[in-house]
């Protein structure tokens, strides 16, 4: 299930400046090409980006403590944190809650036993530069950037494109 929201009049002037990009050609995301760049604040107030997780997969989710279904695959991406750090994967919250919410983040991070990073963004860049029309959004990034998988719902275990995906994403770069 998707939970839209509504978007601010601004969103869609957003969303049709992502698309046009220079030379007029249209911001792709789609997989098989480059994930588009994107960065933020961490909910610890540090500078983060994708340009810097480059050489490791990457989950990233978008979320919202307000967003039932988000709470449902939360402890999945918890178990896919845990399970698969070792190997490289960083699993990235996303949270698109109002600005001066980072408190109550904060607290739903606690109550919901999340410990993977999670990042800020009220503004909902990330959903105008991923193309995601609600959340949850969930994008798998291989190691060289490119978009391996995408899914705009809720995550599950029994998601077998995702569970291939990740195999494939968990690979080292020179075994391929």
């Amino acid at each position: 299930m998707i939970v839209a929201r509504r978007r601010p009049s601004w969103w869609l002037s957003l969303a049709a400046a992502v698309v046009g990009c220079s030379g007029g050609e249209a911001a792709v995301v789609e997989v098989g090409h480059p994930a588009p760049s994107y960065a933020a604040v961490a909910l610890t107030g540090d500078s983060v980006s994708l340009r810097r997780l480059r050489g490791r997969p990457v989950l990233l989710n978008i979320w919202a403590t307000w967003c039932a279904p988000c709470r449902v695959e939360i402890p999945y991406l918890e178990r896919l944190h845990a399970e698969h750090r070792g190997a490289g994967l960083e699993v990235i919250g996303v949270s698109v809650d109002a600005r001066g919410e980072e408190q109550k983040i904060g607290a739903f991070a606690r109550e919901m036993g999340m410990t993977y990073p999670i990042w800020l963004d009220p503004d909902e860049r990330v959903s105008a530069l991923f193309l995601a029309l609600g959340v949850p959004a969930s994008y798998l990034i291989g190691r060289d950037g490119v978009l391996l998988w995408r899914h705009l719902g809720v995550l599950r275990d029994t998601n077998r494109e995702f569970t291939a995906a990740l195999a494939e994403a968990l690979r080292p770069l020179e075994s391929r």
